[in-house]
């Protein structure tokens, strides 16, 4: 190689451009990881067309569920306390074995 060969290598090795390069493209991968973890989320707030029920800590006496419906955010949280009130049975559940559950209405069929 001539000289002036190696004095090309020798610049871009002492380029202090090229690590600001390299941080910028670090920094638009680690956004990009942290927008798709933030679209991915349940109660997106940007994705409106999804109703979403999420339930934190359930049987525990600090539940609470999380409801939202388009651009609507609704948080319930439990008392602790034991619910009353009039009504009438709806219908029946049934636990499979495999663990889940199956809600039968009674009532009127309607064909």
């Amino acid at each position: 190689m001539s000289q002036i060969d190696l004095n090309i290598i020798e610049e871009d090795e002492d380029d202090p451009i090229l690590s600001v390069v390299n941080m910028v493209d670090l920094f638009l991968v680690v956004i990009a990881v942290l927008l798709i973890i933030v679209m991915s989320n349940p109660i997106n707030p940007f994705n409106t067309a999804e109703n979403v029920t999420v339930i934190k800590n359930p049987g525990e006496e600090n539940m609470e569920i999380l409801v939202k419906e388009g651009n609507e955010l609704k948080q319930y949280q439990s008392t602790g306390e034991m619910g009353e009130g009039k009504g009438a049975k709806a219908g029946v559940t049934y636990r499979l074995e495999d663990g889940s559950l199956i809600y039968v209405p009674e009532g009127e069929q309607k064909p």
